[in-house]
């Protein structure tokens, strides 16, 4: 395949997953930083494919900035369905100092301590699931086991009712799959599903002005660092980018990391082994053969050498995740999927820098807890279906993938009680508004 030929815009080809192909091409082919024509998509832009680059583009944003031309690879429409004063409100699209200011306050919600109150809750959650599909001996993986963890973890932390999670589920599919026919069919159905999550938010807002709870909306909505706070519109845009963010990354590096151990069995039978043994190296594999987030966008506000490539002031550069994942300079055997590679230097939860992931822990201990529940109760668990890919170049998206198990008893787990009076009685602001039963 020539360099000349690769169409980074072919969401046919990224359905049919052979970007791998496209984009090992640009990163084998010397120096890994290549000129792609947009054609009508835009003006051009340089791939960063080698993970070496990446991270130096991403521990320099005073260079290369994330609020310039935005972090996506299409360009910004002013008339679009997020308006500049909303997208200079989303954190990922924030530099320096802004952004320092903002993830300062927005980390309140993240300490250590916030996300350990979850986890009882969520290994609770995690057996109510399986228990879900234990006894039917088959399951849809997306719909049944992988997206109900991170949604009831959503859920649960900005105090969101749990019979609201589909609508969650709903709008941010048409919000990532906004050029997936199955999930929306015109810019409408993006703008829709947009306006709506966005005036649930705002909703969320007002309730809890008005009526603390002990979640995380409180704790950011009281949050104060050097007498500043989160504005409505930063909050807002906050709570939308958790609730995509939080909802299809996690999503879909469970699914992602279930096929990596479908495609090489030995290591699912190493793992449910002892999964104690090789969790935290597990875990890490898993974010690294998945790599949701493809891509993210920066713009070059100064002339810059990367690579021996020159790049010119207002270059539009698209660093690609998912081929430094799959650099042969940073990883050994990188298209093997190997529950013990160490080291793991991978770029998943991003390349270092500021933008680095806010929800990496939490998006941890949810890998960590529905694997090592699948691989006690459902340990002969097999693909048993086609897969159905996500069209898009920017979320490594998976719609459906059948699988089969020998059926197991239930645990018939009952429900915990949504967290809020323990942390609560204690003086700081915790998971869960109110104290109720789903």
């Amino acid at each position: 395949m020539a360099i000349s030929d690769i169409d980074l815009w072919d969401m046919d080809a990224f359905q049919r997953q052979e970007h791998h192909e496209m984009l090992t091409e640009l990163r084998e082919a010397d120096p890994g930083i290549h000129w792609i024509d947009e054609g009508d998509h835009g003006p051009g832009f340089w791939a960063v494919t080698r993970l070496e680059h990446l991270r130096e583009i991403n521990r320099q944003p005073e260079l290369f900035s994330s609020n310039a031309g935005g972090t996506q690879m299409q360009e910004v429409e002013e008339d679009g369905s997020m308006g500049a004063a909303q997208r200079d409100s989303l954190m990922l699209s924030m530099d320096p100092p802004k952004h320092t200011r903002y993830r300062r306050l927005v980390s309140r919600g993240f300490t250590p301590r916030m996300i350990g109150l979850l986890e009882d809750y969520l290994q609770n959650r995690t057996r109510i699931i399986v228990d879900g599909v234990c006894e039917k001996g088959q399951a849809e993986f997306v719909t049944e086991l992988s997206a109900e963890l991170p949604l009831q973890a959503i859920a649960e932390m900005l105090g969101i009712p749990m019979e609201d999670r589909q609508r969650i589920f709903d709008w941010t599919n048409s919000m990532i799959g906004s050029d997936d026919p199955d999930f929306v069919q015109t810019e409408e159905d993006v703008m829709t599903a947009f306006t709506e999550l966005y005036l649930y938010s705002h909703q969320l807002q007002v309730e809890r002005r008005e009526t603390p709870g002990d979640d995380i909306i409180t704790t950011l909505l009281n949050a104060d660092v050097d007498g500043e706070a989160l504005d409505e519109t930063e909050f807002d845009m906050f709570f939308l980018l958790l609730c995509v963010a939080g909802n299809e990354t996690t999503r879909n590096s469970i699914t992602r990391g279930m096929m990596g151990f479908f495609e090489f069995p030995d290591q699912w039978t190493k793992f449910v082994s002892d999964p104690d043994r090789y969790m935290s190296t597990m875990i890490e594999e898993v974010v690294r053969w998945a790599t949701p987030v493809l891509n993210f966008r920066r713009q070059a506000v100064q002339d810059y050498e990367l690579g021996g490539v020159q790049i010119r002031e207002g270059d539009k550069v698209v660093m690609w995740h998912i081929a430094a994942n799959r650099d042969p300079r940073a990883f050994d055997d990188p298209w093997v999927f190997d529950i013990e590679r160490s080291p793991n230097d991978h770029v998943g939860f991003g390349g270092g820098g500021p933008h680095y992931c806010l929800g990496a822990n939490l998006a941890k201990m949810e890998i960590r807890l529905m694997f090592k529940e699948i691989a006690e109760r459902l340990p002969d668990i097999r693909q048993a279906g086609e897969v159905a890919y996500l069209r898009s170049n920017f979320i490594g998206g998976i719609k459906k993938l059948p699988v089969e198990f020998t059926p197991t008893p239930s645990t018939h787990t009952e429900p915990m009680l949504r967290l809020g009076s323990a942390a609560g009685a204690s003086g700081t602001a915790g998971y869960g508004g109110a104290v109720e039963r789903d």
